[in-house]
């Protein structure tokens, strides 16, 4: 779905981070609260942070500007008539909740994506009152949400396919990092989180530590910047209240809030934070969170709500904790991450989930993977995920994509491909660290790029058509990538570049000799000798893009190619990609004879009689992509005589 405008319901402090982001992202925004005094309050909060952002060298007056010009205020609810999406901010009150989306069902246009920023109700219950239970899902930011990239986009079992692809595009186009979750209890991060924070409560009133020691120990266990006691009096100890009492209510007794941190909501006190920091209880506070964490998210994966993947990215980019769960019990160990969860059944009984077990059992650790594959019909999408470090290629990510594309190259369902990058860049290069670590070792070094080349040329003859969807920055190992791709579709804010000379080294991923082919030896050399940037229209100009697009179009841009490209006949489309291959290592005289051998084999099989039959027959042609009988069979018919 292209979603152009956006509705804001609710102009409060989240409210007003989520309508920012919007306009940060190129959407019209339409912001309203019901009454003119809260209206030009929330407004007020978006124009005083774009203007801080301006004083602090930031933002520039004239994106200041750009930004401010797309959000509009409003009073009425019946001006949300022709937005796209609209995602409510409301207080958190489901009575609330629901007689907003009853009325926003009635007002907003058929096609028009309902969302809630809910972290305490579930979805599943809002999206009822509704009669677009296929169009309801939820955006849970994170606080601050201007400023957190995190975004869960949570589906529920109702919610369409192409809705939740429509949002994950939205949430990466404003900026942020989504992950996938399904509508349970607590969703996927306060599922974990919000336990870790109850815990630490329990731990004070058992008198195992004070608050001091147990805030130092979380966060030398799980590397973050503030302890559970600290966080619960910066974002508001009411918010960690309720958001127990609601797990509870769903999961049972073992997420009850602690006495104590009731006791403080009911008192409208923080927690007092002096104290003397007793380092010898440490070890145990630790291993009593990490076991409540470990086998809430092992539980959680069990159950469908998230990925491992997600999980952990949930965990360093939403709580910016270093590593994130499953990452950690690698790290521990899985027998003695099983170990810690165990001990926290024998206070809660069936708290030891069956998918850390069975993993245990393997002998093996979790798979974290930095390369993902989905598929949806004819269309596989791979997606390059490791956004903390700009997708940065690595010998794991190259392994990962190598084993992805043997994955596509098997599927012959499989019709086009589109490669992008997760977050703002595409991929930012080789990473830098581990190739100085390489540095002192030649054949390795060697090994290194020989791999790289060799993904790179799978890459190149896949028998699908692969098209690279470039956000931010292709630099380097991504640019090089990016050419090794059949066609290249960038956004408006992408920039490409070879700076490999700066450091001392030159394109070893076959970027000398691609970007000569596309663009001509004269401005090949420019770009690599000078290690300069270019931005997307100097790319298409030059013959190294095929075409520039918006931002917000860029993913969708893709998915109408590949679709054309899937609609067509996939034998005659991979024999044609291998002539236009050939057409680049092969004198002209024998790319010509190569060119017919593939006409003359296109001309024998099923499609070819499907696609001229339905063009007589005047309809459109069913390709299946069989290859000729004797092809299949692996037999030719002996000449007679």
């Amino acid at each position: 779905m292209d979603i152009k405008t956006v509705g804001v319901v609710g102009c409060g402090l989240m409210g007003a981070g989520i309508a920012q982001t919007c306009a940060e992202g190129g959407f019209i925004t339409i912001v309203r609260e019901p009454t003119q005094e809260l209206l030009d309050k929330g407004l007020g909060r978006i124009h005083d942070f774009l203007a801080k952002g301006v004083d602090k060298g930031k933002v520039s007056p004239a994106r200041r500007d750009e930004v401010w010009s797309r959000i509009k205020g409003t009073t009425n609810l019946s001006d949300l008539a022709d937005c796209d999406l609209v995602i409510e901010a409301i207080v958190e009150l489901r009575d609330a909740k629901r007689a907003l989306f009853a009325e926003l069902d009635k007002v907003c246009m058929p096609g028009a994506i309902l969302a809630s920023n809910t972290s305490s109700f579930r979805l599943a219950d809002l999206g009822s009152a509704t009669q677009r239970p296929d169009r309801f899902v939820g955006l849970h930011y994170f606080f601050p949400s201007v400023i957190n990239k995190l975004l869960e986009v949570v589906r529920t079992k109702e919610t369409a396919s192409d809705i939740v692809a429509s949002l994950l595009n939205f949430s990466r186009v404003t900026g942020k990092l989504p992950i996938s979750v399904m509508d349970a209890p607590g969703f996927a991060v306060n599922r974990y989180f919000v336990p870790l924070l109850n815990e630490a409560v329990r731990l004070l009133e058992e008198n195992v530590a004070n608050i001091s020691t147990i805030d130092a120990a979380a966060c030398e266990a799980f590397e973050m910047g503030m302890g559970p006691f600290a966080l619960m009096n910066a974002t508001g100890i009411p918010i960690a209240y309720h958001s127990a009492v609601s797990l509870a209510e769903s999961l049972g007794e073992f997420y009850a809030p602690a006495t104590q941190l009731g006791e403080m909501f009911k008192a409208g006190k923080s927690w007092d934070l002096a104290g003397e920091v007793d380092a010898s209880r440490k070890e145990t506070i630790a291993d009593r969170l990490r076991g409540v964490v470990f086998g809430i998210v092992a539980q959680l994966v069990d159950e469908g709500v998230a990925t491992v993947e997600d999980v952990d990215r949930g965990a360093t980019i939403g709580l910016r904790w270093a590593k994130g769960p499953f990452a950690m019990m690698n790290d521990l160990g899985l027998k003695r991450s099983l170990a810690l969860v165990e001990k926290i059944e024998t206070r809660h009984a069936g708290f030891v989930p069956q998918l850390l077990q069975t993993q245990t059992k393997r002998g093996k650790p979790w798979t974290l993977r930095d390369v993902r594959l989905s598929i949806d019909g004819a269309i596989a999408y791979i997606t390059m995920s490791r956004p903390e470090a700009l997708n940065a290629l690595n010998g794991k990510v190259l392994h990962e994509l190598k084993d992805v594309l043997a994955q596509v190259r098997a599927n012959r369902a499989v019709r086009a491909v589109i490669l992008s990058g997760e977050g703002t860049a595409f991929i930012a290069g080789a990473d830098i660290k581990e190739m100085q670590a390489l540095a002192a070792k030649p054949a390795a070094i060697r090994a290194f790029t020989d791999f790289g080349q060799g993904v790179l040329r799978d890459i190149e003859t896949l028998p699908q058509p692969v098209i690279a969807a470039i956000n931010g920055f292709a630099l380097g190992g991504g640019l090089e990538l990016a050419l090794a791709c059949d066609i290249r579709i960038a956004a408006t804010e992408a920039r490409m570049g070879f700076p490999e000379v700066g450091l001392g080294i030159l394109p070893g991923f076959g970027g000398t000799q691609r970007s000569a082919r596309l663009a001509g030896r004269g401005l090949a050399s420019e770009l690599v000798f000078t290690g300069d940037l270019i931005d997307a229209e100097q790319a298409a100009r030059i013959g190294l893009v095929n075409r520039v697009v918006a931002p917000a179009q860029l993913m969708q841009t893709a998915r109408k190619m590949a679709d054309r490209i899937a609609s067509r006949a996939p034998l005659a489309v991979a024999k044609a990609k291998w002539a236009i291959l050939a057409s680049q290592e092969l004198p002209l005289s024998k790319g010509l004879v190569f060119e017919v051998d593939r006409v003359s084999e296109a001309m024998a099989t099923p499609d070819r009689v499907e696609g001229m039959q339905a063009f007589i027959e005047k309809r459109k042609p069913n390709f299946t992509g069989q290859a000729p009988r004797s092809t299949r069979s692996g037999k030719t018919k002996k000449k007679r005589g």
